[in-house]
């Protein structure tokens, strides 16, 4: 989530034939200033408009979403509130910890076999990408897959915007159409395409904070939005040594610990909210009997917070519930894929694997895998 400055963006009405890939009647050919002309002047690189497809997505209520979390049984606050500014530097700053392995795994699994997932995805595809998030992942996904067009998708505009004109920059072969709306909910893709294959990109092991029905569901989702033959490349956290996991999430340098005691931060700011960060203390831990890491912070003390007018009670050693991350091993994950309607073709990993579905190696490993990346095909 890389939140760098941007320039002022020059916005145009698109008036192009409604429904056509160039965009319909409320969408926007969107250039930056320095990319008001098919070519940069100061680099000689050609540049690409981006279309932007605003889909007005429901902002999310965080007085009612924070007040009814913490009026449960077990206190919980949605992680979706964790990226303010702040928050996503301590997420950009935890993706860098050597005890955290998911991003640099997956994104050197992706340069290795980048080459054999453009070639499941098929060349020449309409790439949609689900959160703008990682650039680099989606920069080397581009570089092996050439699609024809890429539709970011995030529910944050400026990040959106940042995201796509930088990358259209970078790459000025493609056909850039970023939608914002909140991926996470029903939608339709705002152009109609019968022409180019449908691929999409969901990587990071998103899909592992989703509650497994949840997670079904949404896969379910994405493939009616893709239709019948679309493939989702998609990457899972696997299960592995429970000190390799919880190493992760709670790292000797305390990123993470300030990155969950940043919630509480916000919620003062947003909320008029009083809680005092000395009184709770970051823990996370893998939950074996349902698969998942789960992040909580604990009260060190009998305390009261004020939340937008109303009081809440916390025992010492109560906790707020903050975040789960779901790990499967490929069968389980499997499981779920054919359930929600998807097939899996292939899954690579950080090291050899030896299994019916994608035979790599007729040899144990010298050690179990990290992280996978699976390309499914939606069946319905």
């Amino acid at each position: 989530m890389n939140m760098s400055a941007r320039q002022t963006p020059y916005l145009a009405m698109n008036n192009s034939t409604p429904g056509s890939l160039a965009s319909d009647n409320w969408a926007m050919d969107y250039q930056s200033t320095r990319q008001a002309s098919a070519s940069d002047t100061t680099s000689g690189k050609q540049t690409s408009a981006i279309h932007f497809h605003d889909l007005h997505p429901t902002p999310a209520d965080m007085r009612a979403d924070v007040l009814d979390g913490l009026s449960s049984a077990q206190k919980r606050l949605s992680p979706k509130y964790f990226y303010d500014a702040q928050g996503s530097r301590l997420f950009d700053a935890i993706c860098e910890l050597p005890e955290y392995y998911p991003t640099r795994t997956e994104i050197a699994i992706l340069r290795q076999h980048g080459a054999a997932m453009a070639a499941r995805l098929g060349r020449d595809a309409l790439l949609v990408e689900l959160g703008s998030g990682s650039s680099l992942k989606i920069q080397v996904l581009l570089e092996a897959l050439r699609p024809a067009v890429y539709m970011p998708v995030d529910i944050s505009k400026d990040h959106l915007l940042q995201s796509a004109e930088s990358l259209a920059t970078r790459f000025p072969f493609l056909q850039v159409h970023a939608v914002c709306t909140d991926y996470s909910v029903p939608f339709e893709l705002p152009v109609e395409d019968h022409v180019h294959p449908r691929a999409a990109f969901f990587p990071g092991s998103s899909i592992g904070n989703f509650e497994p029905a949840d997670a079904q569901r949404f896969l379910t989702r994405v493939g009616e939005l893709l239709g019948p033959g679309g493939r989702l490349l998609v990457g899972v956290d696997l299960i592995k040594d429970h000190r390799v996991l919880e190493a992760a999430y709670n790292d000797a340098d305390e990123v993470t610990a300030a990155f969950n005691l940043n919630l509480l931060t916000r919620i003062n700011r947003e909320l008029d909210a009083d809680f005092d960060l000395t009184g709770f203390r970051h823990t996370a831990w893998f939950n074996s009997d349902l698969s998942r890491i789960e992040m909580h912070l604990i009260s060190t003390r009998e305390q009261q917070a004020r939340i937008a007018g109303r009081d809440f009670a916390f025992r010492e050693g109560e906790s707020i519930h903050t975040e789960c991350s779901y790990k499967y091993d490929i069968d389980g994950f499997h499981r779920l894929a054919r359930q929600a309607g998807f097939e899996p073709e292939q899954v690579w990993t950080d090291q050899p694997i030896d299994t019916g579905s994608n035979p790599r190696s007729n040899t144990a490993p010298d050690q179990p895998p990290l992280f996978s990346v699976h390309c499914l095909v939606w069946r319905g």
